[in-house]
Parts: C-alpha cells; sequence; structure tokens
C-alpha cells in the first residue's frame, strides 16, 4: 500500500480509503455487521488505513462499526466523518442560509455524537456533508468549527461537494477554511481536474477523490441483465436504461486494460490516483473479497500517459442522483 499527504492536515494516509456507506445499511440493503467488521479489519491489513464515513451513514451505525472494528484490531487508523444536512432539501438549493442548512448548535451536537459513536476523544477530519461556496459569507458555522478545533474535538476540517458540481466549492478552498474537499473523481467525471483540482494543490488542501467506480458499474462485474434489490441505491441510481448504457460504456474501457492495470476496478482506481491533487480515493467495501480488490490497485505503478490521454475521451457528463 502507498501512502500520501492528505494536504496540510498533516495526515498521512493510505492513497486507497475505505468507504463506509455501505456498511451504514439503509439504502445498500441489509448486510451482516459481523462481515462489515470483517471487511474492515481486513483492509486494515492490507494497508488501508483511512477511512471514510459520516453520521448520516445508518445515523451512526457505519461510526459505530468503525469503534468496533477498531476494537476487534488493537489500532486505529484516521477517520474522516460528516455532520449531517439539517435543511430538508439534498441538495439545498442555493440561497439557502448556512444557518438552516448547518447551524452552530448542529456543527458542535453532531460531533459530540460521532465523537461517541466512533469512541475517541478527536474525530480526525470532520467534514460538512455537503456545501454551496455562498456559505463562506456568514461567519456562524466556522466560529463552531473553529471552536470545535480550538478545543481538540476535531483535528482538520473538510467539506464534500454538491454531486457533479465541482465548482461549488473553488472559493472554499481558496479561502484557507477547509483543510480538505471531498468530490466525486472517475473516469466517466473528470471534471474536478480542471479548475479544482490545481486550487487544492495551489492552497495544498487534501483531495478525498469518491466514487470512484461509478457507484458499481466500474467494478467489472455487472451486466445489462443484472437485477438489484429493490428499493436499494443501486436500483435506484441504474433505473430504467441507465445501467445498460453504462455497462456498454465500461465495457468499452477494457481495451486499456494491460500490465498497469488488468482489470476494470484497477484500471478505475489507477485513473483518480493518477492526478497528483488526489491525496486518497475511497471505493466503498462491504467484504474482505471488495478489499482485497480495492488494495490490489495501490501497486506504485502509474497508469501511463498515452492511457489517461485516452481515458479523456470516455469522459461522460450526466447526473444519475436526480
Amino acid at each position: 500500500m502507498q501512502y500520501r499527504r492528505l494536504g496540510r492536515t498533516g495526515l498521512r494516509v493510505s492513497e486507497i480509503g475505505f468507504g463506509a456507506w455501505g456498511i451504514g445499511k439503509g439504502w445498500w440493503g441489509e448486510t451482516s455487521d459481523a462481515l462489515s467488521v470483517r471487511a474492515l479489519t481486513r483492509a486494515f491489513d492490507l494497508g488501508i488505513h483511512f477511512v471514510d464515513t459520516a453520521y448520516y451513514y445508518g445515523t451512526g451505525h457505519s461510526e459505530r462499526l468503525i469503534a468496533k472494528a477498531f476494537e476487534v484490531y488493537g489500532k486505529r487508523f484516521p477517520v474522516a466523518t460528516k455532520v449531517p444536512l439539517k435543511s430538508p432539501d439534498w441538495p439545498p438549493p442555493p440561497g439557502t442560509p448556512a444557518a438552516e442548512a448547518f447551524p452552530p448548535d448542529w456543527i458542535v451536537d453532531h460531533t459530540e455524537k460521532s465523537l461517541r459513536n466512533l469512541r475517541t476523544d478527536s474525530i480526525d477530519l470532520q467534514q460538512l456533508h455537503i456545501w454551496r461556496d455562498e456559505w463562506l459569507d456568514e461567519s456562524d458555522w466556522q466560529e463552531a468549527v473553529a471552536r470545535l478545533k480550538a478545543d481538540g474535538k476535531i483535528r482538520s476540517f473538510g467539506i464534500s461537494l454538491i454531486d457533479h458540481e465541482p465548482e461549488t466549492g473553488l472559493r472554499a478552498v481558496q479561502s484557507g477554511v477547509v483543510d480538505s474537499v471531498q468530490v466525486i473523481y472517475n473516469i466517466f467525471d473528470p471534471s474536478p481536474a480542471r479548475e479544482l483540482f490545481p486550487l487544492c494543490l495551489r492552497h495544498d488542501v487534501g483531495v478525498i477523490a469518491r466514487v470512484p467506480l461509478d457507484e458499481g458499474s466500474l467494478g467489472g462485474v455487472w451486466t445489462a441483465e443484472t437485477r438489484f434489490e429493490s428499493g436499494t441505491f443501486q436500483a435506484h441510481y441504474f433505473r430504467d436504461a441507465r445501467l445498460k448504457e453504462a455497462c456498454a460504456r465500461a465495457d468499452r474501457l477494457r481495451e486499456f486494460l494491460g500490465p498497469a492495470a488488468d482489470s476494470l476496478p484497477k484500471l478505475a482506481l489507477k485513473f483518480c490516483l493518477s492526478h497528483p491533487a488526489v491525496s486518497t480515493v475511497i471505493p466503498g467495501m462491504r467484504t474482505p473479497e471488495h478489499a482485497d480488490a480495492n488494495a490490489a490497485a495501490s501497486d506504485g505503478t502509474p497508469l501511463p500517459r498515452p492511457v489517461l490521454e485516452s481515458l479523456a475521451e470516455h469522459a461522460w457528463p450526466r447526473n444519475f442522483y436526480d
């Protein structure tokens, strides 16, 4: 496993992180908590020493499982979590005040809840689960974050950007208020590389690349005939004809498989890691096998530049979260 700096946070994190949304259950269907803990401890064995979660993931369930896995393993590693949005709309429409989306007391209270769930005195990286740059013009939430840092409740602070809208965090990166940004970045959506990533490099802001496998279509195991359990996130995300098109586009990427990346998920993860602004990439994992497959992408062998240049032609702008 290779390791990188998470910007100016001071954290040294594995370049493959553990995306812990799926183990929170909820939209991802039922799974065994014991299996989730085994997935986490297997990831730790493989050198995956960064976990990204959120209070929203099962109303703290994912956080509590991570604490259990640390207890079983006998060692802790850096964790990033997130304060949930208070206002009802996701994403909050432009003009929604920060005082409505993330009131100061809300930020503090949910940080305290996450501290208890994670069984720790300090959170390595606390994030707002969604972000709009206009919130920089309000000071109350910033004072709450500064107080949490001063009290040692959080070590660093970041934001998670709106789906497929990396431009919503440009001012935040330049402001000095945030230590990291979390953003969708994958072969189908390379848009953060245009403006966001150069700014992050300039201001030493860490980048957590999420959805590297496009919620599963770049995992290399689905076909147009794959059927998902009713009511799950993937059944919603890939509804109607979406799965058929996603699989067709993913299959076209197989021509790029070779010595540097012999599988589709390796290709997808290495694409993310090939940008110097990316600190870590966080594919979802729910089983030890997922951990094995994802960790294999961190082998120190970059994608050749001609491959990266050709992959640019496979960008696919769309928003399946609608």
